[in-house]
């Protein structure tokens, strides 16, 4: 018998699930990063807001070297002093009581919805196996196998069937089909205030709060996906901030681990969470010492105010001067605090092969769906920089 043929050889060991700039970063410091051949370059797109606070920031690093000299896992099995302090203080922020420590974003969504089935189970009296949720066209929440089955966008859920049942998608920014699918099987509407990957979408400024009074009419959780909009990105502490809306549940990530862990979160109050029962839901890592500790720095920053202040300052700065550009070179520009989604205009090519030609002028972005930009830098990122940053994307528009 002969042995198996074997593989071409490739050009990288990695699997090919993305499809990253021509770029190999070494070093990183505030908004600018360093490639391996020593070309700095600013990043306009953090990544993807887990990095808010700058590559490196001080007081992060300075509180992840400390607990590293500690102590950096233990399991939940048993307590850690660095645990406690964090859900208290990030349940403070969110104005909430309580936290349920995870890892990824997507791990917090997952947990999110657990939580809700197990609510409307336990609470709400919905039979067993039988609660749906409401969720958004155009979403992202992750990639998991439960999550990509309510996505509809393709090349997140094509091939990776089957599905997960038990969730209703309308369109998003119509509070009234929320309304519409909401029935007695109903647990929960889950949505995010403003959809990143989408491109920066912003609903109308009614839609939260209508979908906010849905949920209280019909005895349904609200849980709001910030794992991109939150913690400071839009000018506020969450994006459900600027409408004055307060969800039973917020999904947090990214910016959380301060762009050195992975640290997420499920915040809300005991009468939803408290409905876990020992057991029924887990991580070895979540909540581990290491992340608790460099979470504590990033909810305490935050506290302050000021991330949240130079976001709305900035944004008012990176709005303004994208709207100078439409009908020259791109089409529509939506923004929120310091994020941006730029339509480009499609007789001068992709929004790939923008970010090509900024990437060649020294500026790191990210293209999604084909003709968007997204532009979410590092908050830290100062107003010449900004400016500088944006003069590069001009030009970028002149092939």
């Amino acid at each position: 018998m002969s042995a198996p043929a074997k593989e071409a050889p490739t050009a990288s060991a990695l699997a090919h699930n993305y499809h990253p700039l021509p770029v190999e970063i070494a070093t990183g410091e505030g908004a600018w990063v360093t490639d391996v051949d020593g070309r700095r370059y600013l990043d306009l797109l953090a990544a993807y807001s887990a990095v808010n606070f700058g590559h490196g920031h001080p007081r992060l690093i300075a509180a992840a070297k400390l607990q590293l000299d500690r102590v950096t896992l233990v399991s939940r099995a048993f307590h850690n002093d660095r645990l406690e302090p964090f859900a208290q203080e990030l349940a403070a922020l969110a104005g909430k009581r309580m936290v349920l420590p995870m890892n990824t974003g997507a791990e917090a969504v997952e947990s999110g919805i657990k939580v809700a089935r197990a609510w409307g189970y336990r609470v709400k009296g919905v039979p067993d196996g039988a609660a749906t949720i409401v969720v958004a066209s155009g979403n992202f929440h992750g990639r998991t196998t439960t999550i990509v089955s309510f996505s509809d966008d393709p090349s997140a859920r094509d091939g990776f069937g089957p599905y997960t049942p038990g969730f209703r998608i309308v369109p998003y920014g119509d509070a009234a089909a929320v309304e519409a699918a909401i029935d007695d099987t109903t647990v929960a509407v889950l949505l995010e205030p403003v959809q990143g990957e989408a491109g920066v979408v912003v609903p109308p400024e009614d839609y939260l709060p209508a979908v906010r009074r849905s949920c209280d009419e019909h005895r349904v959780l609200m849980i709001a996906d910030e794992i991109q909009s939150g913690l400071g990105r839009v000018g506020a502490t969450f994006a459900c901030d600027l409408v004055d809306v307060v969800p039973d549940l917020y999904l947090l990530g990214k910016a959380l681990g301060g762009g050195i862990v992975p640290v997420s979160a499920v915040v809300g109050n005991e009468d939803v969470l408290g409905v876990l029962r020992p057991g029924e839901h887990g991580s070895t890592f979540g909540g581990n010492p290491l992340a608790a500790a460099v979470g504590i720095e990033v909810v305490r920053m935050l506290a302050t105010g000021e991330p949240q202040r130079r976001a709305r300052e900035l944004g008012d700065v990176l709005r303004a001067r994208l709207e100078t550009l439409i009908g020259h070179g791109i089409t529509a520009v939506r923004t929120r605090g310091l994020w941006a989604g730029v339509d480009i205009d499609p007789t001068l090519g992709t929004a790939r092969e923008v970010c090509e030609r900024m990437m060649a002028g020294g500026v790191l972005a990210k293209d999604t769906h084909g003709q968007t930009v997204r532009f979410a830098p590092p908050i830290v990122i100062s107003e010449a920089d900004l400016q500088h940053a944006l003069d590069v994307f001009e030009a970028s528009l002149r092939p």
